[in-house]
């Protein structure tokens, strides 16, 4: 079993009683669980782990996650993995977000708005999985996997995703820090301009992709500022 390089780590979720309301792109994660799972027992069982507050961080990584689970008197290590994006379809996802005016501040703000996967999904990318896709080893003596210690974590897993969408972007390979380095890079290409006004001066440049482009991506990025300085304030996991 492996642990990430590098990567993202979730504090400790608190115990809660149920699963909550959810949105309708953490419920596909969910359904993806499901259908992963060997048994409705085990089902149940990893529920009921993640529900008791079971599970301990979680280091989100690329491709992969990795937590410790206490079952008992015991502590599993657990590893999920997802299928990362390749290069051409991390592209494509970037550049769809970067289509369409107030998608990046929607995920900056916690949201994943449907027409966006709509899109994604149109151009042969697949960004929320299914069961098929998700991978899982654990250190406890299960025969099968997912073991209930496995679904325990991918349960909070969608949790986490539930919250903040770029979990599952980062999950696919593609980070926060990757999505708005390339976003940056789509909406600021540069051309020289010449002393007539038009293309081909050396010395001046001015962005290609226009003010309105610009201006969501700086108002994004000051809302995931915010943001990040609100859940460091605020702690939103404990009340889950």
């Amino acid at each position: 079993m492996t642990t990430p390089a590098s990567g993202t780590t979730y504090p400790r979720l608190a115990a809660r009683r149920g699963a909550g309301a959810g949105t309708w792109w953490s419920k596909a994660v969910l359904r993806a669980v499901e259908e992963a799972a060997f048994s409705a027992q085990d089902l149940r069982k990893g529920r009921a782990l993640a529900r008791a507050g079971a599970v301990g961080s979680i280091t989100v990584a690329e491709g992969g996650a990795v937590a410790a689970v206490t079952d008992g008197q015991d502590a599993w290590t657990v590893e999920v993995t997802v299928p990362v994006l390749d290069e051409s379809d991390a592209a494509a996802f970037t550049e769809l977000v970067a289509a369409e005016s107030g998608r990046i501040g929607a995920l900056m703000t916690g949201q994943l708005p449907h027409s966006l996967v709509e899109a994604v999904e149109e151009a042969g990318v697949e960004l929320l999985p299914y069961g098929g896709e998700l991978g899982s080893a654990c250190t406890c003596d299960a025969w099968l996997d997912p073991c209930p210690h496995a679904l325990a974590v991918l349960t909070q897993l969608a949790w986490l995703i539930q919250a903040d969408p770029f979990v599952l972007t980062h999950l696919r390979g593609i980070s926060r820090e990757r999505v708005l380095r390339d976003l940056h890079r789509i909406t600021t290409p540069h051309v020289a301009v010449g002393d007539d006004g038009g293309p081909g001066g050396a010395d001046a440049t001015e962005p290609a992709g226009g003010p309105d482009q610009l201006d969501d991506l700086v108002v994004a990025e000051d809302a995931a500022v915010r943001a990040a300085r609100l859940l460091q304030l605020e702690h939103p996991f404990d009340s889950w």
